[in-house]
């Protein structure tokens, strides 16, 4: 339970109370009444705007209806202290029992902890990675992918229905480069002498397996045959093997997505023409030549003729755009609609999709082309993940042998050794999507203060290694004398305990994964200093022969701290560690 939006409904039972009393207008909108911790913690554990916004349609000074509101809410068993502060927000203290009852929450809950129902059950598409299938996945499609994966957990876990998905690119110029590619190689197995890869193919040491395969497969049969005989089963092939090897890409870094959608198969089931359809039926389709962008150079989609138009003006975007080609195929554009339209089809109002930041520029044609084709029904969040530079050494990463260009996610992975994946998956998440990110693979792995994931598995080892010692039975922690807890500092890592149920929802309503890993690095934080003000203070300390009672309680924190950070690593998809070695 977020115990601020719990308290948010006892603001509004005892508004209700004041109301009947006569102390203000009944029936007033509640609506935009907010319950959160202030910005300064030195103004207590909650502040409200109750009277803030209820002032004017009650007719009432702020500072008067806080006065009045803040008389009421004194009367709550919860608050020990309440006060007016500036134009009229009220600023609240929680007592100490409070705030011990919630330690016992966490623990009768468990790793469920947290778990929210604010979803209601709505179903969310979320598309991450959807890479190309011509290659193998690279550092910047594991930023995405990392992004996307913590984010279904965490709409999970916030009460949504999820289905996390990848778009596979498998129609267009780039995969009959990729077909190209094969047959080049093909002739390589074959024992011919290729040179160096010519422009436009796919020069990376993974074609060459594939080249093998086409060659055990169909022997010489292709060597001279023209293009038109050989493009669609290299292609094919080559496309089969790449996405078999992304999708053990991705299960290396613990990613196993529910839905793989097929583009070519949207646009030979006539999906791009329900597009057309849908579109030309609303008259949002015309025939019109585009003016040439100003001051830069022509984008691919741009052409000196007279083109089949979408009227994405009237959803917000800059410009109208194309459907069709010069040759009448369909533009990318076309069908990455099909796609979205898919997705509304299949019942996903909510859609989500993480792209590269070098997809910037798409955004608004996107999410108007949505809301012209779903009749604004649809909702889609675009989320752009920026670039991530690899350094080792004070120097930027090596380039990968294996790809051609760019340090693949297994290279990665493999790189970061026996923990690899976790050490990818909370690096990837410690930065906003849309901040640039320097992954420095020594310090990831260092054990220091200074690397967010060691300082939260440490914290997360710290309590199990005490749990260990002392071999306590879990009832018997639940069942503690939580009101032993009265330091300032065991109260303190309750307060951030009882907070994560609140950073789950509002992570989850901005859809910013990443505030979990700012969370647990502020939870580590506060145990860590506990901990150390135990070993000057020995009333504090975990462990006391001579205090059974104490000993439980703080065991009970331990475990409820434990029980917090497993719960986010969960929901960032990385494994706590119960030793550190």
């Amino acid at each position: 339970m977020n115990v601020f939006r719990g308290f948010r409904s006892q603001i509004v039972d005892v508004l209700g109370e004041l109301a009947e009393a006569g102390e203000f207008p009944t029936g007033l909108d509640v609506s935009r009444i907010s319950a959160e911790p202030p910005r300064d913690p030195s103004h207590g554990d909650l502040s409200t705007n109750a009277a803030m916004v209820l002032a004017k349609p009650a007719s009432m000074k702020p500072r008067d209806l806080a006065e009045v509101l803040t008389k009421g809410m004194l009367g709550l068993a919860s608050v020990e202290h309440a006060e007016v502060a500036g134009p009229g927000f009220i600023n609240v203290r929680f007592s100490a029992a409070f705030w011990q009852d919630q330690l016992k929450t966490v623990l009768d809950q468990g790793i469920e902890y947290g778990q929210s129902d604010i979803g209601q059950g709505q179903r969310v598409n979320v598309e991450y990675v959807s890479a190309n299938p011509t290659g193998p996945l690279h550092v910047a499609h594991a930023r995405g992918a990392v992004v996307g994966d913590a984010l279904v957990n965490l709409l999970r876990k916030a009460g949504f229905d999820v289905t996390s998905e990848y778009y596979i690119n498998d129609a267009g110029a780039q995969v009959d480069q990729l077909g190209r590619s094969a047959h080049l190689r093909y002739r390589e197995a074959l024992g011919e002498y290729i040179g160096e890869v010519p422009e436009g193919l796919y020069p990376g040491e993974y074609m060459i397996e594939i080249g093998r395969e086409l060659s055990a497969k169909y022997g010489d049969q292709y060597i001279g045959a023209p293009e038109e005989d050989w493009l669609a089963p290299f292609r094919d092939h080559a496309i089969e093997q790449l996405l078999k090897q992304i999708k053990d890409d991705l299960a290396a870094l613990g990613i196993s997505q529910d839905v793989f959608t097929s583009e070519r198969a949207l646009v030979d089931g006539g999906k791009v023409d329900d597009v057309y359809a849908t579109l030309d039926d609303r008259g949002l389709i015309y025939q019109g030549v585009l003016e040439p962008p100003k001051g830069k150079a022509a984008p691919d989609d741009w052409e000196p003729r007279e083109q089949t138009l979408f009227r994405a003006t009237e959803f917000g975007d800059d410009i109208d755009r194309p459907l069709k080609k010069s040759d009448g195929s369909w533009t990318y554009f076309s069908n990455d609609i099909a796609n979205h339209l898919d997705k509304f089809e299949r019942d996903f109002p909510t859609m989500i999709d993480i792209w590269g930041a070098d997809h910037g520029g798409y955004v608004k044609r996107m999410t108007a082309a949505v809301n012209a084709v779903t009749a604004g029904q649809g909702k889609l969040d675009i989320k752009l993940c920026q670039m991530v530079h690899l350094k080792k050494g004070g120097q930027p990463f090596r380039m990968s042998k294996r790809a051609g260009n760019f340090v693949t996610l297994r290279d990665l992975i493999e790189e970061l050794g026996e923990n690899g994946k976790d050490v990818v998956r909370f690096i990837m998440l410690t930065r906003k999507n849309d901040t640039q990110m320097d992954f420095d693979l020594d310090k990831s792995v260092e054990q220091s203060r200074e690397n967010p994931v060691f300082y939260v598995q440490y914290a997360h080892a710290r309590c199990c290694s005490v749990l260990r010692n002392a071999s306590v039975d879990d009832g018997d922690l639940v069942s503690a004398d939580m009101s032993l807890l009265d330091d300032t500092s065991e109260l303190e890592v309750i307060r951030e305990l009882a907070n994560w149920p609140r950073i789950i929802e509002a992570a989850a309503d901005a859809h910013e994964p990443h505030r979990v890993a700012f969370y647990l690095n502020d939870l580590a934080a506060a145990f860590h200093g506990l901990w150390n003000k135990g070993k000057d203070n020995t009333r504090l300390r975990f462990i006391s022969e001579d205090d059974a009672d104490g000993t439980r309680a703080r065991l009970a924190l331990v475990k409820g701290v434990a029980t917090v950070i497993a719960s986010g690593l969960g929901v960032m998809g990385v494994t706590p560690l119960e030793e550190l070695r």
